[in-house]
């Protein structure tokens, strides 16, 4: 009989490396926690040391908040400008003719185009016919139709300070003490928007202005 060949034997040596038990593995190195970065470094070309990092935000409510701007004050106004002084016109008449010159120079006014209530009359001495007739009527009623504006008025030189300005004021220095009539001449410049005239003695007239000048 033929011999059977013998199975080779087979090792353990030859089967293999063994597994490693788990015990004895290396443990994996632990990977370590990112901390905070570190500053950037300062960039090239820019000396000095590195840009710290912003601060960190405030837990209140943070800076308050700019209120509305207060507008700028405005510039105080110009005050307006100051009236022209009305020309003066000085008519030569004597005390007793000074009422009717004054007459004569209210109808000049109202034939060249003047309305009546332009022309303001006063009189120094004794009081104009219409305004004696008027006051007897009543204070009232005699200023009632000065307020009203439509017609000639005519005034005492004691009562000016209560007349309205008008754009021509005509006076007659009829009579009167000089201290009435050089308190009335600047108060009816005043009063005289654009002319003021004057009937009476031109050395008394011119000497009362100058004084009172």
């Amino acid at each position: 009989m033929p011999l059977i060949p013998e199975e080779p034997q087979i090792h353990e040596s030859a089967q293999g490396p063994r597994a490693t038990p788990a015990s004895s593995r290396t443990a994996p190195t632990p990977r370590p926690v990112p901390g905070p970065r570190p500053a950037a470094p300062p960039r090239p070309g820019r000396p000095g040391p590195a840009r710290p990092a912003p601060p960190a935000q405030r837990a209140s409510g943070g800076a308050p908040k700019p209120g509305p701007a207060k507008p700028a004050p405005k510039p105080p106004a110009a005050p307006p400008p100051a009236a022209a002084d009305a020309q003066l016109q000085v008519i030569p008449a004597s005390t007793d003719g000074a009422l009717d010159a004054a007459e004569e120079a209210v109808d000049l006014l109202l034939d060249s185009g003047r309305a009546p209530g332009d022309v303001l009359v006063v009189t120094t001495g004794e009081l104009h016919p219409w305004a004696a007739h008027e006051k007897s009527f009543g204070e009232s009623a005699y200023w009632a139709q000065h307020d009203a504006g439509d017609d000639v008025f005519y005034a005492d030189a004691s009562a000016l300070s209560r007349a309205a300005s008008r754009p021509v004021v005509v006076v007659a220095v009829n009579g009167g003490a000089d201290q009435v009539t050089a308190a009335a001449l600047p108060l009816a410049h005043a009063r005289a928007g654009s002319l003021l005239i004057v009937c009476g003695e031109p050395e008394r007239v011119n000497g009362l202005l100058a004084a009172r000048a």
